[in-house]
């Protein structure tokens, strides 16, 4: 049987940091225009999000606001989304696909 009040709580969280998600690119842009679509590309890929919504509910939990840890956790989730991109490269696992996609060397070379 589900959890349905989890569920809606993750649900909740990642819905949330999404938002926080394309409100910084909005306001970002990275030169030359291959690395902004890059970027663009693989945190834009979709995923669990779980390190964001995991700091979100730690801190609703302890009585904060998830306005004051948004900063944190766009850079947990940029820093995640680096590693992956670093995990597939040729010299290291040499992925093809990440989360249903090509990955990010595929697409945009190394």
């Amino acid at each position: 049987m589900e959890n349905t009040a989890f569920r809606e709580q993750l649900d909740l969280y990642g819905a949330a940091f999404e938002k926080v998600l394309a409100e910084y690119l909005q306001s970002v842009r990275f030169r030359p225009d291959v690395l902004d679509e890059s970027v663009r590309y693989s945190l834009q890929s979709g995923g669990k999000r779980l390190r964001p919504v995991l700091l979100f509910a730690v801190t609703r939990m302890l009585g904060g606001r998830l306005e004051s840890v948004a900063p944190f956790a766009l850079a947990l989730e940029l820093i995640h989304t680096y590693s992956l991109i670093h995990d597939d490269l040729p010299a290291m696992d040499n992925d093809d696909y990440r989360r249903g996609r090509l990955s990010n060397h595929r697409v945009f070379g190394e």
